[in-house]
């Protein structure tokens, strides 16, 4: 692991105290000394370094034990209350991060035979929930009309951009699958959509296929720009959507369409593909509540990832309590 020679430390500092300690440990001065003059670290870094280690001579000091005896189940310890006392995962991952910088050049010093921090890991820090639109805006996305880059004399890419929102929003699919997408199907087509049969075929990871239904206003999209495609596609180019070279559009290109898509629209905030599919399977989820189905429609191996959504159902349910019931509201 790298030394956390540029990070933020302040935050550790400011979230819990520092225990009380006397002049600084000769090792860890020299270490200082050593990230001033070999690793020429910023006054503002060292200053950081500084703190964390007036920290671990602290906790070492109360133990007691000696700086260089220190061993790991005393830095697990310290880790611990480091977390009561109200760190957050990521700044006693930090915390660590600069202990185990220290021990490792003592290592080298041959001041300890071993990293007693090596082996030690923060808590895990817990997983944000996805961020899904709300379905007004979803929804509003998914209709706006880009009269902005049909002035700009490009029809077809709006109808196409208007394509795309519709099929990640209506699909759940992942932006590698959209992509991915033949404009007929055929021995190396790796997805397609059966227009006929309104569904989407895709493979997703691990090479697994799967069938989505694609609703009305995605096959309406689909078939506008299906419509305009013909002159802009390369002769021979595959692809169901391209770029306005002709050749079969990039993930990167989807991502910068839609936030400028977006932009357009006036939507409040920063609209990326895998936005939509939280969308989708959130809102799918509200309205039907069977996650099963929603398991499968977004190809999830284990129910276990799609259950993240449950969560983001609740918060819409909180929401609307908050909202509307009379007892739900508390008075100041």
């Amino acid at each position: 692991m790298t030394d956390p020679v540029s990070v933020d430390m302040s935050s550790v500092v400011a979230d819990a105290a520092t225990p009380a300690t006397s002049a600084l440990h000769d090792d860890l001065r020299r270490h200082l000394e050593h990230l001033q003059v070999e690793r020429r670290l910023a006054e503002r870094t060292r200053t950081m370094y500084r703190l964390a280690f007036e920290r671990l001579q602290g906790y070492a000091e109360a133990a007691p034990v000696s700086i260089r005896e220190v061993q790991p189940h005393h830095v697990r310890r310290w880790a611990g209350l480091l977390h009561a006392q109200g760190l957050a995962p990521g700044s006693i991952a930090i915390e660590l991060s600069a202990w185990r910088s220290f021990y490792r050049w003592l290592g080298r010093e041959g001041g300890v035979a071993q990293n007693p921090v090596a082996g030690v890991r923060p808590p895990r820090a817990p997983k944000p929930l996805p961020k899904a639109l709300a379905v007004d805006q979803a929804v509003a996305l998914a209709e706006f009309k880009d009269d902005i880059t049909e002035r700009r004399n490009s029809p077809a890419l709006a109808a196409r951009d208007r394509c795309i929102t519709e099929l990640l929003y209506s699909c759940g699919l992942r932006v590698a699958e959209l992509v991915s997408l033949n404009a007929h199907p055929g021995p190396q087509a790796v997805g397609w959509i059966d227009i006929s049969d309104a569904t989407a075929h895709v493979r997703g990871k691990g090479d697994k296929p799967r069938s989505v239904p694609v609703g009305g206003p995605a096959l309406k999209a689909l078939q506008d720009w299906l419509a305009l495609r013909g002159p802009l596609a390369a002769p021979g180019e595959p692809a169901l959507l391209v770029s306005n070279r002709g050749t079969r559009i990039t993930a990167g290109q989807v991502r910068s369409r839609l936030k400028l898509r977006a932009q357009h629209a006036g939507l409040p905030t920063h609209v990326h593909p895998h936005m939509l599919r939280h969308s989708f399977a959130s809102h799918l989820l509200q309205s039907s509540g069977d996650l099963r189905a929603v398991q499968e429609l977004l190809g999830h191996a284990n129910i276990s990832t799609t259950q993240v959504y449950t969560q983001l159902d609740f918060g819409h349910l909180s929401k609307v309590y908050d909202a509307a019931h009379p007892r739900a509201k508390r008075k100041d």
